[in-house]
C-alpha cells in the first residue's frame, strides 16, 4: 500500500486557470491527462517524486458525471468553490481491501491525449464521498512505466498533509497499515470538529516548501 496521488477540484475559474495558478506556486507545469469517460471528468497532472502525482480534476457536461460517485463529488466540490478533494492509495492486490469493505472494485480508465488508455480498478469512492477524510484505493492495470508519475522527471515532493478527521476512523476503514503507506509524509490530524477532508498539503520544491 502506497500513497498514489492527491486530487484538487477546480473552482469556478476552470481547469486552465486552476492549473496555471498551482503550477506557478509550485514552479512547474501541469500535463494534460485526458478524459475519464466512465466518470464524466477530465484532469491535468503534475508528476511528483516517490511515484506520486498531483491531479487537478474538472467535471464535464456528461451523463456519467451524474451517475458515478467520482463525478458527483467533483461537481459538488467545484460548485462549493473548489479545493482539495481526496487522497488515493495504490495496492498490488485488491482482494483484502474488497473483503474489508464488503464490495468489489470497479474499473476505471483515462484516455491520454497521446491515445494511450490508462486502466485501473478502484474501490471506496462512494464512502469517500460520504466521509472525505477517507482515502479510496486503486490497483493499476498498466505497466509501471506508464504510471502518471513517470510522465516527466520531477523534483517536487509531497511532504505533509493536514487532514480534518480522526486517524482511528481511517484505521477502522483500511487497517493500521494505511499509515505505513504514507511512509515519510507527515500527517497532521487537525480540527476534528470541522468538515472532514484535506485542509492543506505541503510540497517541497527546489525553491522551498509550498503549502497549498
Amino acid at each position: 500500500m502506497h500513497l498514489d496521488h492527491v486530487t484538487f477540484a477546480v473552482g469556478p475559474q476552470g481547469l486552465d486557470a486552476t492549473t496555471e495558478k498551482l503550477g506557478s506556486q509550485l514552479g512547474s507545469t501541469f500535463i494534460d491527462g485526458g478524459v475519464h469517460p466512465r466518470f464524466g471528468t477530465r484532469n491535468r497532472i503534475l508528476p511528483l517524486a516517490n511515484r506520486q502525482y498531483l491531479e487537478v480534476v474538472e467535471v464535464l457536461d456528461h451523463p456519467a458525471a451524474d451517475k458515478m460517485a467520482f463525478g458527483q463529488v467533483v461537481r459538488e466540490r467545484s460548485e462549493a468553490g473548489g479545493g482539495w478533494l481526496h487522497w488515493c492509495l495504490a495496492v498490488e492486490e485488491l482482494a483484502e481491501v474488497e473483503q474489508r469493505m464488503g464490495r468489489h472494485a470497479v474499473p476505471g480508465n483515462r484516455r491520454r491525449p497521446d491515445g494511450f488508455n490508462l486502466e485501473w480498478h478502484q474501490i471506496g469512492t462512494s464512502s469517500m464521498k460520504a466521509d472525505p477524510q477517507l482515502p479510496y484505493v486503486t490497483r493499476w492495470d498498466i505497466a509501471p512505466e506508464e504510471h502518471p508519475s513517470q510522465a516527466v522527471p520531477s523534483d517536487i515532493e509531497l511532504v505533509q498533509m493536514e487532514i480534518a478527521g480522526d486517524p482511528q476512523r481511517v484505521a477502522d476503514w483500511l487497517g493500521e497499515k494505511v499509515f505505513d503507506a504514507l511512509e515519510s509524509i507527515k500527517v497532521d490530524w487537525a480540527a476534528p470538529n470541522a468538515m472532514p477532508g484535506i485542509l492543506a498539503i505541503t510540497f517541497r520544491t527546489p525553491n522551498g516548501d509550498v503549502r497549498i
